[in-house]
């Protein structure tokens, strides 16, 4: 389909496009693209843009990765057709483990995903042949590695099932979570909440990353006076605050 560039939404239709192919390709599923739309109304509720508590999350998870002895980069179907170098960079720039880890797994799914992430420049991608399982887990989503997943301290989960989310948190692990609505399972559950369209979120990460590394002063009190609570009640405050201006009120 030919999208003019001038189109109001063009960067929008362009992804739901990029999306469509990819489910037509095996790598997304149908349901995934249920997900993406729900995502993309509270984005529309932010204003399309990062907003200052968005930005403050980022940095404290870039302070978490780099901090972190095991990080992992963890990737899904969407995840992978939305923005594959953005993850590939964040990862070569902590550095980062990445792993693939699905909820309609089959075989040929995981390959061609990780086939996927490798033809844009991912080395050494994880997550073909698991060899062990988060506890609490039933869904094929409990497969993973013992040297990815399975023992990674810090652990970002871009578009993440709650449950899973849940189940890495009970593990004792440090879950960074890229998801839009601040009132979801996982938001509710990570431990750096970051409410940010996807690009944008690994764009602001990657930016605070170099910013950070090598000045564990800076990165150790980025944590310290980090709040995930107050600063998901501040993203609702603000998706209230841009609602409320639609009609010319402060709230």
């Amino acid at each position: 389909m030919k999208i003019p560039t001038d189109h109001p939404r063009y960067r929008s239709l362009m992804v739901r496009e990029r999306l469509s192919e990819m489910v037509d390709r095996g790598l997304v599923t149908q349901t995934g693209l249920i997900s993406h739309g729900r995502g993309e109304a509270f984005d529309y509720l932010m204003g399309e843009r990062s907003l200052g508590p968005s930005l403050r999350a980022e940095r404290a998870a870039a302070a978490y990765l780099l901090k972190a002895k095991n990080p992992v980069v963890c990737v899904n179907g969407n995840a992978a057709a939305l923005d594959p170098k953005n993850l590939i960079a964040l990862a070569n720039e902590v550095p980062a483990k990445i792993e693939v880890n699905i909820f309609h797994r089959t075989e040929k799914r995981m390959g061609l995903l990780i086939t996927h992430m490798e033809e844009n420049g991912a080395k050494d991608v994880l997550g073909r042949d698991p060899d062990a399982r988060i506890p609490g887990l039933s869904s094929d989503r409990a497969l993973c590695t013992k040297t990815g997943i399975y023992d990674s301290d810090v652990i970002l989960v871009p578009i993440e099932d709650g449950d899973r989310a849940k189940a890495l948190a009970e593990m004792g692990k440090v879950v960074i979570s890229i998801d839009l609505n601040p009132l979801s399972r996982t938001s509710k559950t990570a431990t750096v909440s970051v409410s940010d369209e996807m690009t944008r979120a690994l764009e602001n990460m990657i930016g605070f990353v170099r910013e950070m590394k090598g000045k564990q002063d800076v990165i150790e009190e980025t944590i310290g006076t980090f709040s995930n609570e107050s600063n998901r009640k501040e993203i609702v405050d603000g998706i209230c605050s841009s609602l409320m201006s639609e009609f010319g009120r402060d709230g």
